[in-house]
């Protein structure tokens, strides 16, 4: 899915024949040859600006996606072929008590065999291109990241300290809920969303073994930074979304200093 630059909140397969962006049937307009946006057509004298098809094909490829999948193969290559990064990486409350902070993180890109690791990537690849595309690389890093992260912080406040932890569902999780709340901004049919939603959270509560507090702290992140990322007026939309991301993470970590003080003591 694309949207139109000037109104993110809705789609369009439109292009400004000049500058080559999406534009919605509000913001074209006609011109001599194809159509242009808003801003070119107010400015006749601007340089036109044009971009092959294999760059345009290059902004257009999900990187972000891609480069979070192929960090999960490599990391579970790693761990075939030595247990120790397993034991080294994965979210062990005491370890991270002791110091050992990034696990939190390092713990989402770990995987506990290989259908572990290929339902999560499958649902990465489904839901990953169309979120990209549609909040841009660099806010779908940030979800993608932060959910990880609140699925771990969740993990490490309420699971047994006995419990080792891994695997990237609490970010898939907020995928899930990002898909579904921007979905409903946008004006789309996201029953699809819920009903994958609730058939997962099902799976959690049900099947033995599985983190519920990764997936519910993924999911709660996840639609926490996309109200953040969508809802906001376009004029303040940024500082917003860079507001909301630091906020949540210096929440993040104040919860992990307070987990740690209590192991601790």
């Amino acid at each position: 899915m694309t949207v139109c630059y000037r109104h993110p909140d809705r789609t369009t397969a439109l292009r400004c024949t000049r500058c080559g962006r999406h534009v919605c049937t509000d913001c074209v307009r006609g011109a001599a040859v194809g159509q242009h946006c808003v801003d070119c057509a107010q400015t006749d004298s601007a340089p036109v600006r044009r971009t092959s098809p294999l760059i345009r094909a290059a902004l257009d490829t999900p990187l972000v996606t891609y480069g979070l999948i192929a960090l999960s193969v490599l990391a579970f290559f790693a761990q075939m072929s030595s247990k120790q990064v397993e034991s080294d990486l994965v979210l062990w409350a005491p370890a991270v008590a002791d110091g050992q902070v990034y696990r939190l993180l390092t713990s989402a890109f770990l995987h506990y065999g290989p259908v572990h690791l290929l339902l999560n990537m499958w649902a990465l690849y489904v839901v990953g291109p169309q979120l990209e595309g549609l909040l841009g690389r660099v806010r779908f890093g940030a979800l993608y990241l932060l959910s990880a992260l609140g699925g771990s912080v969740t993990v490490y406040l309420l699971a047994p300290l006995n419990t080792a932890t891994a695997g990237a569902s609490g970010a898939i999780f907020g995928l899930f809920g990002a898909t579904l709340l921007i979905g409903r901004r946008m004006r789309l049919d996201v029953g699809w969303v819920a009903a994958v939603i609730l058939i997962n959270l099902v799976f959690t509560f049900t099947v033995p073994g599985i983190s519920w507090q990764g997936h519910i702290g993924g999911l709660i992140t996840g639609l926490v930074v996309a109200c953040a990322y969508v809802y906001p007026p376009q004029a303040v939309r940024v500082q917003v979304q860079v507001a909301a991301s630091l906020a949540l993470l210096a929440l993040f970590i104040a919860l992990i200093w307070w987990r740690t003080a209590e192991l601790v003591s």
